[in-house]
């Protein structure tokens, strides 16, 4: 059985925004525009904390392909690529996290 990878996903979710709106939660949600996906992530990312705080490792799981689901949606309905976020984190790995981190505050 081959590994289920997150490019299996995005490329799932760019399958399935070129379908037809009728049978596919993925247009539906793209049809609904940037801030419903928006909106949908932030639900699912309050599940994920939930499940977490509530140390339920199944239900973590389970939210946790949600909210990653949502993300790529999200991402989707602004034309961002995985590969462009992939591209940000590398940038990031070049430096250690806490000067990463306080490299941002002056762009804030």
């Amino acid at each position: 059985m081959s590994r289920f990878t997150i490019h299996d996903l995005a490329t799932t979710i760019d399958a399935r925004a070129a379908s037809g709106g009728e049978a596919s939660y993925t247009r539906k949600l793209l049809d609904r525009g940037a801030e419903y996906c928006a909106k949908k992530l932030g639900e699912e990312a309050v599940e994920t904390v939930i499940a977490a705080v509530e140390n339920d490792r199944s239900h973590l799981i389970a939210e946790s392909a949600d909210l990653v689901y949502h993300l790529l949606v999200l991402l989707k309905s602004r034309g961002i690529k995985l590969e462009d976020v992939e591209a940000a984190l590398a940038e990031r790995t070049s430096m250690s996290g806490l000067q990463e981190k306080a490299s941002r505050k002056g762009d804030q």
